[in-house]
């Protein structure tokens, strides 16, 4: 197992890592949108957030030589299924290769953001 760490994503806030490397395949940390320079939740709608989302996510991805054609699955979370369409929008940018995926509606996410997201990537 390898820990995977960089500074272009916000640094985890409890015992837990970005993400790790088990041989071929990165299983990442959820990410929400926290702007890793200042560490304050950047935007207030789903469209901005979940676009932070995705510039953390691609920065851990891209930190193990991955990119987001290597994400084979993952799992969103939304604080209101009302923001579902926007938040596909801004998903379906990213995740041009169409992995599989679980969207589900939570209660609460951490710093009360609207979106969050996990993946499971494989090195080709």
């Amino acid at each position: 197992m390898n820990i995977i760490s960089t500074s272009k994503a916000p640094a985890a806030i409890g015992p837990y890592s970005q993400a790790i490397m088990v041989g071929d395949i990165l299983y990442t940390s959820g990410q929400i949108p926290v702007n890793p320079e200042t560490g304050n939740v950047d935007g207030t709608t789903i469209t901005e957030q979940a676009e932070q989302v995705m510039k953390n996510l691609e920065a851990v991805l891209n930190e193990a030589g991955m990119t987001f054609e290597n994400v084979v699955k993952t799992t969103c979370f939304l604080s209101d299924m009302k923001n579902f369409a926007a938040f596909n929008e801004v998903y379906a940018k990213y995740f041009t290769g169409k992995p599989a995926r679980s969207c589900v509606a939570v209660l609460e996410i951490p710093k009360g953001v609207l979106c969050e997201v996990e993946c499971v990537a494989y090195k080709k």
